[in-house]
């Protein structure tokens, strides 16, 4: 059941509840969290939601689908907006890409790559940082070479951080301005994955003078769409550990009903910068929470 087909069910319940009651803000919290929402975000919703229709005096059970609407639009907001670097300038920049292995971080590198080139003159490179995962250094590598990129990556099980100095020092030479690494997806301990990129802050600051509160320095945490509530429980153990400035969410055409984006924003107060539906290279487009929100319960009419 994707999105679309769960708006799809928002608008028969609207239509099957005809009259504003409690059973219907029941059910409705219900729904949502077969939505991926969550319980308590779905029941804080839905009272929400119940204490309006009462102080606005509504009796029409339609009339509240354009106010849930707005209600999750707000919800989406209150995350604050996802640092990119749309639009930014041609100074140097880096975008660490973080995440469990399989939910796509290799592809989305080369994706947002080739958007932030094609729409915004930036000149990336490509650093292969996941020195763990045997396949991912000859994937970059292949990307690389289908979009004309350069990609700067060592042997399996080298530094990751030694990766991304070299990368520095390449964009520096050869004049590339963004720096767009991606990192491995498996550490034993959240100690390790700490460390892991202490060492990679360390030389991002020191060798490119990008501390994270430069905005030049964003650190992306990749989730499969699919995954539901899974994709909340990754992103509460990697923002607790390295503060992350947003999410990408990715195989969002494959079923992905995409209620986690307000937990996301709810418990963790952590923004969507990216949307990747679809594979091709420009199947990747900045997150919108009003259209995101509309979609969700309201659909294409």
């Amino acid at each position: 059941m994707g999105i679309g087909d769960f708006a799809g069910r928002i608008r028969s319940f609207f239509g099957i509840h005809t009259a504003v009651s409690g059973e219907l803000f029941d059910e409705l919290a219900d729904l949502l969290v077969e939505g991926d929402f969550g319980a308590a975000g779905a029941f804080r919703m839905a009272d929400k939601l119940r204490d309006y229709a009462g102080k606005e005096k509504i009796t029409d059970a339609g009339d509240l689908r354009k106010v849930l609407a707005l209600f999750l639009e707000e919800t989406l907001g209150e995350a604050g907006r996802a640092a990119t670097l749309e639009g930014a300038d041609r100074n140097l920049a880096i975008i660490l890409l973080l995440g469990v292995n399989g939910v796509g971080k290799t592809t989305t590198a080369a994706k947002l790559a080739c958007r932030l080139r094609d729409t915004g003159g930036a000149r990336p490179i490509l650093a292969a940082a996941d020195t763990f995962r045997a396949a991912a250094i000859p994937q970059l590598q292949i990307h690389g070479e289908r979009l004309g990129i350069r990609v700067v990556a060592h042997r399996q099980g080298g530094d990751p951080a030694a990766v991304i100095y070299d990368a520095i020092e390449a964009a520096r030479a050869g004049k590339e301005d963004l720096i767009i690494a991606d990192t491995a997806g498996r550490m034993h301990t959240k100690a390790a994955l700490v460390e892991e990129l202490k060492k990679i802050d360390r030389v991002v600051e020191g060798r490119a003078g990008l501390p994270a509160a430069s905005g030049r320095y964003l650190k992306y945490l990749v989730l499969d769409a699919t995954t539901g509530r899974n994709a909340l429980a990754q992103a509460e153990i990697f923002h607790d550990a390295l503060s992350l400035d947003a999410v990408i969410l990715t195989k969002y055409d494959s079923g992905a009903k995409g209620g986690v984006v307000f937990s996301l924003a709810e418990e963790l107060k952590l923004p969507v910068a990216y949307i990747c539906n679809g594979e091709t290279y420009r199947d990747i487009k900045p997150f919108d929470p009003a259209g995101f929100a509309g979609e969700f319960v309201l659909d294409k009419e």
